[in-house]
């Protein structure tokens, strides 16, 4: 046997040339090929190594890419990337013009479907093979998704139309009892029970009263097991469903027992596994834990305060809360419409309710924060974490899109805060007795501010501030991007030129401070960390225009184009909003 199999393995064709024998030893190889790379570049790491052999199977048994095979969220497609043509620019993954962290279209006829966000393979494998009927094209369709994801609401809606079907779609549920935090809920309770095969569960197959042909649970592990599986399978018509078994972080040994913290670890020592340790550097929290620890601090006070997220009780850091008032922390799973709406249902009873979602997934409940929450004037208060450019994830996660789609929604407060005391003292304020809801955004990663937990002062609504005097140009910005106004200005020679102004909410802004801005300073500059087309800059030239001003007004942010990954800073420069794009703007306009 070669000692090196994957060196001669550029595309499937490779891999069906390899005996069924020598497909472990390719598996190990991939393993570390994965694990070498992530472990210098990062990256989500333990759900890529969980499905290594399921995705040697899969593309050793079907005719990919005429086969079309759709992974669910994107994180585990690493060994699919590696085995479809992209072995040889693999250690480019994230980086700027380089490959995409999860499958897109663009990127190789083997990514049929972009994804990002879950939940939606078995739809749009269903799609395909539905298209396929209608051609009379006789091909495969497999959808992979995890237990995680399954038990969203929009993939029963696809289980539910597939099973009056006869569409030749093959869904594999990809069970390793965990999404980013372990999986919650009856349905991961039922499998669990499934996987145990308890004598007592008398409950009929879900599954299989949906119409599918069930079958496992099987070793997702063993490469015989599910390559016959797969052989057996393609014999048999419509929609057949095939329950296997995986660990994630199968092969390097912290990531099987720290699934957590190894979904994507950052740096880490590839021979022994451990993460690297931070070099003694004293560094501001993140936003989310000042969130996290904040809301806990408050709870500890107001009996009526509960924290609900969408399975990101880890990335959201209410994990905190959940240690402390289990009773109060609910994570809902991987269903971000039923999040909202049951905080509108708790805040008609008058509980204080913080709902945690990522600013890129409430794009999922639009309509639930219109109809359930502001049409009913209900005080719940959303967080929207990862808001703005979120670097190395891509167009999938960037939160760039929230000021736009919630602008226009009457009774919500929209702010943003400009570093970590903000963020502290808005979520102090939202809890006091707003008579509406409230969506509070900030960033991702590390704010500004190591002494961030002072005494909390209440924030008056639509107040905006003042940081720096200026007698020519005012600056208005919001949120975090304000750090790189302030080091801009500081770059300029004709700083007393420069005002530069927090404005804080976008939504209700504050006017009477906008008027004097207005009568004040003939130019205006808008910055924002979201897209120009609906954001903060639109709600400021709307003012204008309102109020007949003739001011000469430019907006910065993000253009009208989907922003691919790379490095925050690097997406910055991108779209102008960087410390010396921002100045040479500024210097221009003088």
């Amino acid at each position: 046997m070669l000692k090196n199999l994957l060196k001669h393995i550029n595309f499937p064709a490779d891999t069906r040339k390899l005996s069924i024998d020598e497909l472990p030893q390719l598996a190990k190889e991939l393993r570390q090929f994965i694990i070498d790379i992530v472990a210098t570049k990062e990256g989500h790491l333990g759900a890529s190594l969980g499905v290594i052999e399921l995705t040697i199977a899969l593309h050793y048994v079907f005719d990919t890419p005429d086969d079309l095979l759709v992974w669910d969220v994107g994180h585990q497609a690493y060994g699919h990337k590696i085995l479809t043509g992209r072995k040889d620019v693999f250690h480019t993954n994230r980086q700027l013009d380089g490959i995409s962290g999860f499958p897109k279209r663009s990127e190789s006829v083997y990514d049929t479907f972009g994804v990002g966000h879950s939940s939606t393979s078995i739809s749009a494998a269903l799609g395909m093979a539905i298209a396929s009927k209608i051609q009379n094209v006789k091909k495969y369709h497999i959808a992979v998704i995890g237990d995680a994801s399954i038990a969203s609401g929009m993939a029963f809606e696809a289980l539910n139309h597939a099973g009056v079907t006869n569409a030749n779609l093959l869904v594999i549920l990809n069970d390793n009892a965990i999404g980013i935090d372990p999986s919650v809920g009856a349905l991961k309770e039922y499998l669990t029970r499934v996987k145990a095969n308890r004598s007592d569960v008398e409950q009929d197959n879900i599954i299989e009263a949906l119409n599918f042909d069930y079958s496992g649970p099987i070793d997702g592990h063993n490469l015989k097991d599910l390559i016959s599986e797969f052989n057996r399978l393609k014999e048999i018509e419509g929609p057949k469903f095939l329950h296997v078994v995986t660990t994630k972080g199968k092969g390097l040994k912290q990531a099987e027992e720290n699934q957590v913290k190894y979904h994507a670890p950052g740096k880490f020592d590839k021979i022994s596994g451990d993460l690297l340790p931070k070099k003694g550097i004293i560094e501001p929290p993140k936003y989310q834990d000042v969130f996290g620890k904040t809301v806990l601090e408050l709870a500890r006070k107001n009996k009526k305060i509960v924290g609900i997220t969408p399975a990101m009780l880890t990335g959201s850091s209410l994990k905190f809360m959940l240690e402390e008032f289990p009773e109060r922390t609910f994570d809902v799973g991987i269903a971000e419409q039923h999040a909202v709406t049951l905080a509108a249902g708790m805040a008609t009873q008058g509980l204080h309710v913080y709902c945690n979602i990522y600013s890129t997934f409430l794009q999922r409940a639009y309509d639930q924060i219109i109809h359930d929450v502001a049409l009913q004037n209900l005080p719940v208060i959303f967080c929207l974490d990862r808001a703005g450019l979120v670097g190395e994830d891509g167009a999938t996660h960037h939160g760039v899109f929230d000021l736009a789609y919630l602008r226009c929604i009457p009774n919500l407060i929209i702010f943003a805060p400009r570093n970590e005391v903000e963020l502290r003292n808005i979520l102090y304020t939202a809890q006091l007795g707003l008579e509406t809801s409230i969506a509070i955004r900030y960033p991702r990663g590390r704010g500004v501010t190591i002494d961030w937990e002072t005494e909390f002062e209440e924030i008056k609504i639509a107040k905006g501030i003042c940081l720096k005097e200026g007698n020519n140009i005012a600056i208005l910005s919001v949120g975090s991007i304000a750090k790189n106004v302030s080091d801009a200005i500081k770059l300029i020679s004709e700083k007393d030129a420069v005002a530069h102004y927090d404005m804080r909410f976008i939504k209700p802004l504050d006017e009477k401070l906008l008027h004097r801005i207005f009568t004040t300073f003939k130019k205006i500059i808008t910055i924002e960390d979201g897209t120009v087309k609906g954001g903060f800059g639109s709600a400021i030239l709307e003012f204008a225009s309102n109020n007949n001003y003739q001011n000469r007004i430019t907006v910065l942010g993000v253009p009208d184009e989907f922003i691919n990954h790379g490095a925050i800073l690097e997406l910055h420069e991108m779209c102008k909003i960087d410390i010396l794009s921002i100045k040479n703007t500024i210097e221009k306009a003088l």
